[in-house]
This record gives structure tokens, C-alpha cells and sequence, in this order.
């Protein structure tokens, strides 16, 4: 009963509070509040009859019927036992659905790239044509460079600049760029060679136009790899000339210079111009001709340094050859202000003056021999006679040596050896050279004044009366006839007029300089007085012995004039004594 009031009192506080029954027992009490009190008292009695009347047919059904409700009972379980494995299965299901969904993200993920590649897969195949000229660049550069089409590969070379600065981080761009440097490196070297070849002007300013087109240098390097070029092809030039022969390959050289050093020049100032003046990386100004004049100074020290290597080797007798080609080398350069004329005299000067001190070294021994086997005893006493070989005539502009020598042929032969000396110094003999040629003709002349006493100390003892006078005879012409002839010819080789007007004194007044171009007879002398003759036996033997006409020693007074009467304007020829005196 308590249970029946909780719900009836639920059920009055509203129809949601009612509880189990729901709608029946909500019907159901409407149903007893109609009824009257004496049909309430029978209610329950009713309702146990209807209970047992129920439960008294649910049990007839349940053994009419008991096949449907095992059946239903199996079904249950079945459909039980089914739900469960189907429970499973959409657990195992609800489990696989996290690695679905991700397959169908990356499977969308792909098939958006894949519609992207294809788009651009089509728009390729529509742009085929443009980007196949684009991909052909390289190919097309390194053709144009290796064929000289420098033009084109200069435009192509721009063109991929523009194409970097747009589209820097395409990597496809950036290996066409790489390539396309690769052949504008070999473009620029393939230019640089051919500076280092024979090339003209025109070609010259094409090449230097194209390098400053290609802007890897500054005008200043750009001179400095012209000039290196150019250098290079003239070093091998000069590398090309023998070098066995001194005098060939200096002259060679000195063509080479000449020709293409100043075309070289000619070039350079055609293509650069130094009216604006270059400016280092500092700030500072520098001056414009810098690079070039230090160019040709270098050239030009190298050409002074091989000129000078050469005639140290030996020129033979050509020296005057050589040097009229070196004045022609040094004045077509003073055209380009380079004129190194100047520094030619002391090469040729020093050159000049050790020739003539080793022939008249050679000379000097050669004189040694001879008088070790020389004997008074056969000495012809009349070649110098009058009875004796007739002497020529004397051409114009030559000296004629004193035929007296033809007694003593020590003398003679030293008197040819000097005479070809002088000779050959006659060829190329620069006027500063007075002093050392008359100084080392004085040495010359005291060594063989020395060898004139040790012959004299060595056969003394064993001289006769005929060998002795034979022996002053030949000091004799050797001091009277010899050294004064030598005087004649060191005025021929350097006039005195031509000294004093080189040091910017009168003719007269050249005395006071000392003894320039003259021998000291005096000094030479000295040693040799006491084998002289006396005064009165010199004249009877100068009476017996007569001199040609003209072999007077000159006077210091007359120097000048007669320096001027025997040298003409081409030079005196020296010659040798007219006998076979060996």
C-alpha cells in the first residue's frame, strides 16, 4: 500500500511524475475516481479475478505455444550472439577508421599533385617552343663562341643576366646561367688569345670592344691584360730568333722591336685614351700614362739589356752596322717619347773600348813571341834601305807607315796588329773614347818597352859589335818612327778639333786637358835612353836611314791641322805595312 500511495501521490502532482504505466494508468485512475464507493470495495476482488483469469491463459498458451517460444528464445540468442559479433566488428571498424582517414588525405594530397604536374605537364606542352629555346642557350653559346660570333654571344650572355634577375631560384635558370658562364669564360680566353697572335688594329679594337662589352675588367685592368697579351706575342717572337750567332740575333731582335714594338704602341694609343685620367680603388688620382710609359720602359730596358748580352758575346767587325740600326730603332721611338738614344753610346762605348783592349792585348802578346825568337843576326838590313823594295805611293787619306819597321819584324808585325785594331775601332769609335784607347795603347807601350829590356837583359852578354848597333837601330825605330806614327793615327781616329769642340774649348787651349789622343813619347823613351845612340851617331844614322816624306812626328802645335788634312769626313783608312814581315 505504501508503494500505491508514493504513486499516487506522484501521479497528483503531475501526469510527468507518474512514473511506470504511464498513459494505461493514468486512464485507469480517471476510471476509479468515476466509479462509486461500493464498486471501489469490489475493485480488488475483480482485479484478483482478473489476475488469476490472466495468468490462467498465459499458461494455456504457454503449453499451446511452448514450440513458438523456444524458437523465439533461439531466435533471441541467435539475434543476441549475432548483435555481439556485430558489436566486434564495428569496434574493430570504428579502430581501422583513424588509418582510413589518412589514407584518403595523403591519396587526396597525391591526386592534387598530381592534377597540379598535369597542369603543368599541359602548360609545358603549350609552351614547348619557348622553353626548348630557352633550354637550347647553353648549347647555342658555346656554339656561337667557339665558331667567333662573339656578337651573338653577347646578346645571349645579356639575355641570361635579365633571366637570373627575374627567375634567380628556378634551379633549371640558375644551371643555364652556370653553363652559359662556363662558355663566356671560354669566349673571354679564346679573346685574350688572340691578342697573344699577329693581329691589326681593326681586329685589335673589336677584341678590346667585345672585353669591355663582357665587363670583367676596369679600364685599368683591361690595359694591363692588353699590354700582357701583347707582350706575350712579342716575348715569342723574340724567343723564336736563334740564338747562335750574336750578331744575327741581335739584329733580328732589334727588326722585331722595332717593327712590331711600335705597332704595339700604335695600337694601345689607338684603342685607349688617356685624356681622362684613371682612378684606384682608393680614390686616388693616378696618372694616365702610368701604365703604358711603364710598359715601354720596361721593353726598352729589356731590348738595352739583350743589346748589351749580345755585344758581349762578340759582334765581330759590324759594330758600326749595329749601332746605325739601334740609332734607327731609338729614333723611330722618339716618336712615341721613348727616344733611348742616349743610353746606346755607353754600350757601344764600353763594347768598343774592350774590342780594342783585347786586340791590343793580343797584339802585345803576340810581340812576345816573336821577340823570344827573334835574332838581330837575320834581320834584312835592306828592306829599309834605298836599295831595297820600292815603297807605294801614299793614297789620299791614308797614312803610310814608316817603311823603316820592314828591318825589324817585331815592330812591324805589332805595327799591323795595331793598325787592324784601329781599324776595326775606326768602324764605331765615339770621341769620349780618346782618353781610355790613348791609355791602353800606353800600357800596350810599356809592356812592350818591357819586353824590349828583358830581350835587351837577356842576349846583352851575347851581342856583337853589328847586334848591338842592330839593337839600337831597332829601339831606335820603334821610339822616332813608331810611336810618333801612332800619334798620326790616334789624331786620325779622334781630331783634336772635334775634342775641343766636345768639351766647348778652343783647338788651342786643349793642352790644358793633358794628353787626350796623344801618346807620352817622353815616358817610353825614358826607360829606353841608355840603349839610344848618341846625338851625332842618331844623325848620321837618320842620314842613312831617311824617313818617307811625311813621317815627321807631329807638333802639338799642329795637331789640330794636321789631324784635319788626314782625316776625311768618312774616316782615314789605316794601313797595314806592305810586306810579308813574319
Amino acid at each position: 500500500m505504501a508503494a500505491e500511495e508514493v504513486r499516487l501521490l506522484a501521479w497528483l502532482r503531475g501526469p510527468a511524475a507518474a512514473g511506470p504505466g504511464g498513459p494505461e494508468l493514468s486512464a485507469y485512475v480517471a476510471e476509479l475516481a468515476a466509479l462509486g464507493l461500493a464498486e471501489l470495495g469490489r475493485e480488488p476482488a475483480r482485479l484478483a479475478a482478473e489476475r488469476a483469469r490472466v495468468g490462467a491463459e498465459t499458461r494455456r498458451l504457454a503449453f499451446e505455444h511452448y514450440r513458438a517460444f523456444i524458437r523465439s528464445a533461439e531466435c533471441t540468442g541467435r539475434a543476441g550472439r549475432g548483435f555481439g559479433g556485430i558489436e566486434s566488428r564495428l569496434g574493430s571498424l570504428l579502430g581501422r577508421l583513424p588509418a582510413l582517414q589518412d589514407a584518403c588525405r595523403n591519396f587526396m594530397r597525391d591526386a592534387e599533385e598530381i592534377a597540379c604536374s598535369r597542369r603543368m605537364n599541359s602548360l609545358t606542352l603549350n609552351r614547348h617552343t619557348e622553353i626548348l629555346e630557352i633550354l637550347e642557350i647553353p648549347q647555342l653559346m658555346d656554339t656561337c663562341v667557339r665558331n667567333g660570333y662573339y656578337e651573338e654571344a653577347l646578346e645571349l650572355a645579356a639575355y641570361v643576366r635579365r633571366l637570373e634577375r627575374k627567375h634567380s631560384s628556378i634551379p633549371v635558370i640558375q644551371g643555364i646561367v652556370d653553363e652559359v658562364r662556363q662558355s663566356t669564360q671560354l669566349m673571354l680566353n679564346q679573346l685574350i688569345q688572340q691578342l697573344r697572335t699577329n693581329i691589326q688594329l681593326p681586329a685589335c679594337l673589336r677584341v678590346i670592344g667585345y672585353l669591355r662589352r663582357m665587363d670583367v675588367f676596369t679600364e685599368a685592368e683591361l690595359r694591363i691584360k692588353f699590354l700582357q697579351a701583347r707582350d706575350a706575342w712579342l716575348r715569342s717572337i723574340q724567343a723564336s730568333i736563334p740564338n747562335d750567332d750574336p750578331y744575327f740575333h741581335i739584329t733580328k731582335t732589334i727588326e722585331a722591336c722595332r717593327v712590331h714594338l711600335f705597332d704595339i704602341v700604335t695600337q694601345y694609343r689607338a684603342i685607349f685614351s688617356d685624356e681622362e685620367p684613371l682612378l684606384p680603388p682608393e680614390g686616388q688620382a693616378l696618372n694616365e700614362g702610368a701604365i703604358f710609359h711603364g710598359w715601354v720602359l720596361q721593353k726598352v730596358s729589356e731590348f738595352l739589356r739583350t743589346l748589351e748580352r749580345d755585344l758581349q758575346r762578340g759582334v765581330g767587325g759590324r759594330l758600326d752596322s749595329l749601332l746605325g740600326q739601334c740609332m734607327y730603332f731609338g729614333l723611330s721611338f722618339s716618336r712615341v717619347g721613348a727616344d733611348f738614344r742616349g743610353q746606346l753610346a755607353p754600350l757601344f762605348q764600353r763594347v768598343a773600348a774592350a774590342s780594342f783592349k783585347k786586340a791590343v792585348e793580343e797584339v802585345v802578346e803576340k810581340f812576345r813571341e816573336e821577340m823570344n825568337s827573334y835574332t838581330l843576326i837575320s834581320a834584312p838590313a835592306v828592306l829599309g834601305g834605298s836599295s831595297g823594295v820600292p815603297v807605294p805611293a801614299a793614297q789620299p787619306g791614308t797614312l803610310q807607315p814608316p817603311m823603316v819597321l820592314l828591318d825589324f819584324p817585331p815592330l812591324a808585325c805589332f805595327l799591323n796588329g795595331l793598325l787592324v785594331a784601329f781599324n776595326d775601332l775606326r768602324l764605331c769609335c765615339p770621341i769620349a773614347l780618346a782618353q781610355d784607347v790613348t791609355t791602353c795603347l800606353e800600357d800596350a807601350l810599356g809592356e812592350v818597352t818591357k819586353t824590349i829590356l828583358a830581350f835587351h837583359r837577356a842576349e846583352e852578354a851575347a851581342f856583337s859589335g853589328r847586334e848591338q848597333e842592330l839593337f839600337a837601330q831597332f829601339c831606335t825605330a820603334f821610339l822616332e818612327d813608331l810611336l810618333p806614327y801612332l800619334n798620326r793615327c790616334l789624331q786620325v781616329l779622334f781630331p783634336p778639333a772635334q775634342i775641343a769642340q766636345a768639351l766647348g774649348v778652343p783647338p788651342t787651349q786643349l793642352q790644358r786637358f793633358g794628353r787626350l789622343g796623344r801618346i807620352d813619347v817622353g815616358a817610353l823613351r825614358e826607360p829606353l835612353a841608355f840603349l839610344l845612340p848618341a846625338p851625332g851617331e842618331e844623325e848620321l844614322g837618320q842620314e842613312s836611314t831617311p824617313h818617307p816624306e811625311g813621317e815627321e812626328e807631329a807638333m802639338p802645335g799642329e795637331s789640330g791641322t794636321a789631324g784635319q788634312q788626314e782625316s776625311p769626313p768618312g774616316g782615314a783608312l789605316l794601313p797595314d805595312i806592305p810586306a810579308a814581315t813574319g
